[in-house]
């Protein structure tokens, strides 16, 4: 299953988190949707994560999104 994170502008509460949930759940191949509203983070995964389509949904729902670089294994 892929996993990524993106770094999300302008969160700041519940209902925020909900919008881009909302969003997010309607982008093909994804399965999960995981939103940290304090840590400014979205992390979805799926089968196949199309990241344009990730960042085009975060974007309709009113927010800026970056793809975060993957954490190296410790």
């Amino acid at each position: 299953m892929a996993e990524k994170t993106y770094t999300v502008a302008g969160m700041r509460c519940g209902r925020c988190a909900a919008g881009v949930a909302e969003k997010l759940v309607e982008v093909s191949g994804v399965t999960e949707v995981d939103v940290d509203v304090r840590a400014g983070r979205v992390t979805v995964r799926g089968e196949i994560v199309d990241g344009d389509a990730v960042c085009a949904a975060i974007d309709e729902a009113g927010y800026r999104a970056t793809e975060s670089a993957p954490h190296a294994a410790a």
